[in-house]
């Protein structure tokens, strides 16, 4: 079955065209929704409200963008709703009291999984501005108005993680034996 018999068929209710459309992209969602939760539960939570989302809305799928980048959206907002009321628990340090380092963590020596255990270790509000400005791609002007922050709270958030990021990156290669 094609990406388009696939959508169409979900804009139907077509239980076999969902059960496929959700296999095609459960795994990749599932690691998207890993980088913004901590534990594995939520992450599953997480991704079975996004594909709900994706079924109700998949009638307004209008192939602007590929099917997997707008699955991907909709995934990226429900882990931010569901984060959202979190971050408002962890202060945010305004950019004017920290200064973002310019190096850069090198991080070859670790597998994905190794990685992603390190990101999901960061305090959420540097967990979520990490993912969306160094993974997604996101500009901070953007983080701001989705997480309706300043720019330079996501700033310095993400100043903040890179710098413990780069301390465990550090503290793993010191007990891995690497330099």
């Amino acid at each position: 079955m094609g990406e388009e018999e696939l959508i169409q068929g979900c804009i139907k209710g077509d239980r076999e065209a969902q059960k496929l459309l959700y296999g095609k992209f459960s795994k990749q969602m599932y690691m998207v929704c890993l980088r913004y939760v901590k534990e594995t539960q939520e992450a599953e939570d997480v991704l079975q409200e996004s594909f709900i989302k994706v079924f109700n809305g998949i009638k307004n799928f209008r192939n602007e963008s590929k099917l997997p980048y707008w699955i991907k959206r909709i995934v990226i907002n429900t882990a931010l709703n569901a984060q959202r009321s979190k971050l408002y628990l962890y202060p945010m340090v305004d950019v004017d009291t920290m200064n973002e380092s310019t190096d850069d963590i090198h991080i070859s020596d670790f597998t994905m999984s190794e990685l992603l255990e390190m990101i999901q270790e960061l305090p959420s509000g540097c967990q979520v501005i990490f993912n969306l400005y160094a993974i997604e791609g996101y500009k901070h002007h953007e983080i701001s108005k989705m997480l309706e922050i300043s720019e330079g709270t996501s700033k310095s958030q993400y100043a903040r993680a890179k710098h413990l990021l780069q301390n465990k990156v550090m503290k793993r290669n010191k007990s891995y034996g690497r330099n």
